[in-house]
């Protein structure tokens, strides 16, 4: 569920240099022309704070969370160059199909189109909760779910879905790496419609003075509702991030 158009966006994080917002489920980073959408992070951004900015980075557009930009190209480059270099840590929650192992680290090589060759990509996780919901999601009595904390070492096109997807615990609310079952069930029981992965935080070395900068973001109200259903307790900053 994205915000309605035109509708502020909530500022995170904000100096000389830098801003970053929490991005809202279905709405794009920026304008595109795949896309017939004229409502985007980016333009929505300018005209709320009436200032140019820059994407450092990108959130797919049925995920939400922390999303950084910067206001100068030179402050745009070195902050890329720190993403580039694994000098951010990117940290994610994700609601998954099963109860996972863990923890451990998924190494799988993914192609950001057909004809491209196979990138490396390395993603570690952890598991956080686990649950087994009363009602049947495909051939099963009941629907298990695990609530993750995910750090993707390199940043792949829809790395996290491919990730665990591949390794048959795909993101609920996937439409194009996940489980159709799992998603009319969830749908049905939950009545939440969205990809269950938001960028919960970034952990980065700030672009003028080197001191580490932490950026997190609440979590939505599609995750607090579930975490109620299934009766888990809350999830802390510490655990998420």
């Amino acid at each position: 569920m994205t915000t309605s158009a035109g509708e502020p966006l909530d500022i995170l994080y904000r100096d000389d240099d830098l801003i970053a917002v929490d991005k809202p489920s279905g709405l794009l980073v920026h304008r595109t022309h795949l896309s017939t959408d004229n409502d985007a992070v980016l333009q929505r951004l300018r005209d709320q704070i009436g200032r140019r900015v820059n994407p450092v980075h990108r959130l797919d557009r049925p995920a939400s969370g922390v999303l950084l930009f910067a206001f100068t190209a030179e402050t745009t480059r070195a902050l890329q160059a720190a993403f580039d270099d694994g000098r951010v840590a990117k940290r994610y929650l994700a609601l998954v199909r099963g109860h996972t192992e863990a923890g451990g680290t998924i190494d799988y090589p993914v192609r950001k189109a057909r004809h491209k060759p196979a990138q490396p990509a390395v993603t570690r996780y952890r598991r956080l909760r686990t649950a087994e919901a009363p009602f049947p999601a495909g051939p099963y009595a009941t629907a298990r779910y695990s609530l993750m904390r995910a750090e993707p070492l390199t940043g792949r096109l829809h790395q996290l879905r491919r990730h665990f997807a591949h390794i048959r615990h795909p993101i609920i609310g996937d439409t194009t790496h996940g489980d159709g079952h799992q998603n009319r069930a969830f749908r049905e029981h939950f009545g939440i419609r969205r990809l269950m992965l938001m960028a919960r935080s970034l952990e980065l070395p700030h672009p003028r003075h080197g001191d580490t900068v932490t950026i997190t973001a609440p979590l939505p109200g599609a995750f607090t509702d579930v975490v109620r259903a299934l009766g888990w307790p809350a999830v802390p900053d510490a655990e998420a991030d």
